[in-house]
């Protein structure tokens, strides 16, 4: 497709956005724009975007398409000063945010006007942020959602869905309110539930110092989703009120249950609870994206030696296999450590798990979640 598009927002994800709709789409011109004017200028010394954006009013005025990949908060306040400029006719406007139904909301001051507007929500992230983390991959096989109101044109959701067709994400179209359930119950509230266990573990450590260092791997890989963006799951949090004061409110019963089988000893029902929580969990997915970004790890027993640790790293280099995130649970001397390496995905993971097995004799586990 030929025609200008604007990218408001020069992040992981409104980068990873312009490098799909470039490779799909070569005829296009992709300008990108954001406050922080480097993300900006690093976008486009990477080849990421075609243009630089001046401004919004100047640039969203000459756009065919235009991305708010931008935090919600930040989106409404774009949505309302794209409704005091003249767009285009047969513009389309669509954001990036992980609630929709106050955008929707706010983008009535677009609809109205007769502007297009069709909220959009692509479930993938990464361990990393801004520009440089960009990648056309990102969205690969995640589910990318569409929260059309009632008067969209079918048209225009089809060509919105033509213009990201790079993603090749897997594309569902629900209500704002239904994304808002959604996202609310499998993202929101178990990031919520992880800020939580953490400060519960943290205040224990009032009662004892050693709550912090037994802290680390399982409960620090449980709560890892606990050190996201204070600021983003501010906002999240406020623009989802309403659902998630509903789940809380549901969570303090599904607490109750567990205290009142903990104080009968109720034995058989402790069991049943544990194995219909395992049996779900077990038939979740493994190899699909959701809502939070999964984890592909790699636990390595290293011994504990100079170099053991470059030898791993030099091997994965040597294979150009990306590495997002490495740290070490624990070594002592005279036995084995355990390197956890984090990847981008299950294929990179599988590689380095060959990897490691063929030129070491480190044993490997693997992990996902």
């Amino acid at each position: 497709m030929k025609g200008r598009v604007l990218i408001i927002g020069m992040g992981l994800i409104g980068g990873s956005l312009a490098l799909c709709i470039k490779a799909e789409h070569e005829d296009a011109v992709i300008v990108g724009y954001d406050v922080d004017e480097e993300q900006a200028r690093l976008g486009k010394m990477m080849g990421v975007i075609d243009e630089i954006g001046s401004s919004i009013e100047s640039e969203a005025e000459k756009s065919d398409l235009i991305i708010l990949a931008t935090p919600v908060s930040v989106t409404e306040n774009i949505i309302a000063r794209l409704s005091t400029l003249s767009l285009k006719k047969d513009v389309i406007v669509t954001d990036t945010g992980s609630t929709k139904l106050s955008i929707t909301t706010k983008a009535s001051s677009l609809i109205e006007k007769g502007v297009c507007f069709i909220g959009g929500h692509p479930m993938a992230g990464s361990h990393k942020s801004g520009i440089t983390a960009a990648k056309r991959i990102l969205f690969e096989n995640a589910f990318y959602l569409f929260t059309p109101v009632e008067r969209t044109n079918p048209e225009h959701l089809n060509i919105l869905k033509t213009w990201l067709a790079g993603t090749k994400a897997k594309f569902l179209t629900v209500t704002p309110e239904e994304h808002d359930y959604l996202t609310g119950v499998i993202s929101h509230f178990p990031h919520l539930i992880a800020a939580s266990l953490v400060h519960q573990a943290a205040a224990a450590e009032d009662r004892s110092a050693l709550v912090g260092r037994l802290a680390a791997g399982g409960f620090r890989d449980i709560t890892r989703i606990a050190s996201s963006s204070p600021t983003m799951w501010r906002d999240i949090l406020l623009h989802n009120r309403n659902v998630l004061l509903d789940l809380l409110h549901d969570w303090q019963n599904e607490m109750d249950k567990v205290t009142s089988l903990l104080e009968s000893a109720d034995v058989s029902g402790i069991y049943d609870y544990f194995d219909k929580a395992k049996k779900f969990r077990d038939d979740l997915p493994v190899k699909k994206k959701g809502a939070i970004p999964a984890f592909y790890d790699l636990f390595i027993d290293v011994p504990d030696y100079p170099g053991s640790i470059s030898e791993i790293t030099g091997y994965l280099a040597r294979e150009e296999i990306n590495i997002t995130n490495i740290r070490i649970l624990e070594t002592r001397v005279d036995v084995y450590g355990v390197l956890v390496i984090s990847f981008q995905s299950e294929e990179d993971r599988m590689r380095a798990d060959e990897c490691i097995q063929r030129l070491t004799k480190f044993e490997t586990s693997i992990g996902i979640g």
